[in-house]
């Protein structure tokens, strides 16, 4: 039985970071599909806005504290998360490293499609991950920039079932990622995994550089990137509104 920790009706589930990647890896071995979603606080926010979108991220078979507000948040609730932060870049990079020693029953390797991204990415995505981890086996990548709707959804749908993937990385960030796992995910029935993991290739890619290790140890990884974009100010105006919101709900239950 899953154990959560419902974050302002978002339903979290209580794992470790070695405890999510096992879990990924049982779903993967049993040919269980199951979707992951990594909200951090301003996507918690969104949902508690739209209750349609907590719907969304409430129907994953593993959800994920990806942001040190969430983790925050839970000590506020009372509900502490055992494993604090557990992000997916570096949960995506956990499965891409133990799928490389893997192989089905059959003897043929598990395969990854790279979806996300401005043109290039992707590709560029999975060159860096086959020179760390070069027994990885890659079935195809595309960009992100595709209707999410109509023939073009379609085609992009297409290319993933004929590519034989068992894994999908879905990077069109959130929430559009969630949502497009969502709706299309009984239209990929061979897919196992289908992983809504934001910017994930662009820090694979080396083009966005991970903040140094102090920033992540000390929760301020969120400043790193203000910094370095700082055009995120907006997004991280949610922030504060979150954390009000989280201790009035404390306080008050509503």
């Amino acid at each position: 039985m899953r154990k959560r920790i419902n974050i302002r009706g978002v339903e979290f589930d209580a794992v470790t970071f070695d405890e999510a990647v096992g879990r990924l890896t049982d779903a993967l071995v049993s040919g269980t599909q199951t979707a992951l979603y990594t909200p951090n606080s301003e996507i918690v926010q969104a949902c508690v806005e739209d209750p349609s979108l907590a719907e969304i991220v409430n129907s994953a078979e593993l959800i994920t504290p990806d942001g040190i507000g969430v983790v925050k948040a839970g000590r506020i609730l009372g509900t502490p998360f055992p494993g604090g932060r557990v992000a997916g870049f570096d949960l995506g990079r956990a499965l891409l490293e133990r799928i490389g020693g893997m192989k089905k029953p059959d003897g043929s390797p598990y395969r990854v499609y790279f979806l996300g991204g401005k043109p290039g990415v992707a590709e560029a995505a999975e060159e860096a991950i086959l020179r760390e981890f070069p027994d990885v086996t890659f079935a195809g990548c595309a960009d992100g920039y595709f209707k999410k709707e109509g023939e073009e959804n379609e085609a992009a749908i297409r290319r993933v079932n004929e590519s034989g993937a068992d894994v999908l990385f879905v990077c069109l960030g959130a929430p559009a990622q969630e949502k497009w796992i969502f709706s299309n995910r009984a239209k990929l029935p061979e897919v196992t995994l289908l992983l809504g993991l934001g910017g994930s290739l662009d820090g694979y890619a080396g083009i966005v550089k991970r903040a140094p290790k102090i920033f992540i140890k000390l929760g301020l990884e969120w400043f790193y990137r203000l910094c370095k974009e700082p055009w995120r100010i907006r997004r991280m105006m949610k922030l504060p509104v979150f954390y009000f919101g989280t201790w009035k709900y404390m306080l008050t239950g509503k």
